[in-house]
């Protein structure tokens, strides 16, 4: 079984919520980048969303887009990014990784060049924002056939039958983005992500997980009570630029780690 499925079966057996931080490949810098994966593992991270940096992030906000330009700045593409995953494979070979970025990056290096390496690097999943499903099936059979899930995302305007589409496509998990517009824009409406996470499971039978705009422990809770995981970035960027670089590996895991307690706390509630 590929890692991301495990991992996420092994914690539906739990009855515990998945936790996928997201961080910029190169953030604050190159050197920097796998402290912080380390910490935000060692905190509870389930799996880990890898940015590759690109420099118009469309559906990325200010937060993001600023730390991608932090790594553009150090000279990080996505050569540099697989280089890091098979740096820290030697360490880690169960985490599961996600590269999550653009398509012009992967346009430039080859899809088929692409997904050999990304395999070789130890790459689990792939979620580029700008492959729709119609445009993505060649670049699904090439990730599929090298054991890469291939993640998608849905929004809150997804019609029925785009997502029927992409159901086909998806390996791993389907990521709900729970905002219009931007990473770190707007008001969670839980009620509505409960109503939109029910319609996506009447047509896709992976894990679903939700992101955008979860900023507390409180917000993740809330969302843990619908969804298969629980995605955040935005606001773990915001601790890794909030002081000196050298300590945002320890920001981001002691954040991290308080929302970890909470979700393992609501689900041990829960349990009868």
């Amino acid at each position: 079984m590929r890692r991301i499925d495990a991992t996420l079966a092994a914690l539906k057996s739990q009855g515990r919520t998945a936790l996928i931080p997201y961080v910029t490949a190169g953030d604050p810098s190159p050197a920097h980048t796998l402290p912080i994966v380390r910490a935000l593992v060692k905190a509870g991270a389930d799996v880990i969303e890898l940015g590759v940096p690109f420099s118009d992030p469309m559906a990325d906000g200010p937060v993001i887009q600023r730390a991608s330009e932090r790594a553009l700045a150090h000279k990080v593409g996505l050569g540099a990014v697989l280089a890091l995953v098979r740096e820290y494979r030697r360490e880690d070979s169960a985490t599961p990784i996600v590269l999550m970025g653009y398509a012009n990056p992967i346009e430039a290096m080859g899809q088929a060049a692409f997904a050999e390496r990304a395999k070789e690097a130890g790459v689990d999943g792939v979620l580029v924002v700008d492959y729709p499903p119609e445009e993505a099936q060649e670049f699904a059979a090439l990730c599929e056939s090298r054991g890469i899930a291939t993640i998608f995302l849905l929004s809150p305007t997804t019609p029925d039958a785009r997502i029927a589409a992409i159901a086909k496509l998806a390996r791993g998990y389907v990521y709900y983005v729970s905002l219009k517009g931007v990473t770190g824009a707007g008001h969670l409406d839980t009620a509505e992500v409960a109503r939109r996470v029910a319609e996506i499971r009447r047509h896709v039978k992976l894990p679903v997980g939700v992101g955008f705009g979860i900023r507390d422990a409180a917000s993740a809770c809330a969302i843990a009570e619908h969804a298969d995981a629980v995605v955040i970035g935005s606001r773990i960027i915001q601790e890794i630029e909030s002081g000196p670089a050298d300590g945002a590996a320890a920001r981001a895991g002691a954040w991290l780690a308080a929302i970890r307690r909470s979700l393992d706390e609501q689900a041990a509630e829960a349990r009868p």
